[in-house]
């Protein structure tokens, strides 16, 4: 039984404007007029090393492992009001890909560096339309985010699955390269705000979910 590993934001979810307000206010409250570029390359990270760049940006020391734990709630907060406002957004296909793989006998697994209560606010509306993951990686699991493989291998741990019987889907260079050094063949999704040439490392570069199936993703491993 093969299994398909997702990363969240940017992949299964359309979270990128969301995201990016939530950390263009935190960053106004640091002092900082927080740039979209800026933003671009931060996106699919871990709270912490972007917290730590807010404030190289503006100069001052990286505060305490405390004082960075609450900076971070208050940017999931403000994420989990935004993204809250309107109709869950989750990425054209994906709903329709994820039923057609369970449909063909994988097992489904998200491996995200966001926060488990932010996984858990986006689970709760997959299920509702019918969705349910076999299997969860947290970045808060593993000790080290991506580009580390950690989290898919975690997944595939967690699946009960060798990881060359893994696919990974991701929007990020730094996840594209996770999912490589984890030995799995990877699907780059370039969604809002990602290219397809920043992909190019992905096995296979798409812009859609209609792109895939079940057949051809098997054909990859």
């Amino acid at each position: 039984m093969p299994g398909a590993i997702f990363d969240l934001d940017g992949t299964l979810v359309d979270s990128y404007r969301s995201h990016f307000e939530a950390w263009t206010m935190l960053a106004a409250d640091l002092g900082h007029d927080l740039t979209e570029a800026q933003f671009a390359k931060q996106f699919g990270r871990k709270n912490e090393p972007i917290i730590a760049e807010l404030h190289d940006f503006i100069g001052k020391p990286v505060p305490s492992d405390t004082a960075i734990e609450a900076l971070a709630q208050r940017k999931e907060s403000a994420y989990r009001d935004c993204i809250g406002r309107g109709d869950f957004p989750f990425m054209h296909g994906a709903l329709s890909l994820l039923e057609a793989l369970r449909g063909a006998g994988w097992s489904l697994a998200v491996g995200s560096s966001a926060p488990q209560v932010n996984i858990d606010f986006a689970m709760e509306r997959f299920a509702a339309n019918g969705v349910v993951f076999d299997a969860i990686a947290c970045g808060c699991d593993v000790p080290n985010g991506k580009p580390a493989p950690d989290v898919f291998l975690l997944a595939a741990s967690r699946l009960g699955l060798d990881p060359k019987a893994c696919v990974v889907f991701e929007d990020a260079t730094p996840g594209i390269e996770a999912g490589r050094r984890a030995g799995m063949p990877t699907i780059g999704i370039a969604s809002t705000g990602r290219t397809r040439a920043e992909l190019d490392a992905a096995t296979r570069v798409i812009d859609c979910f209609t792109e895939v199936s079940p057949a051809l993703l098997a054909s990859l491993l």
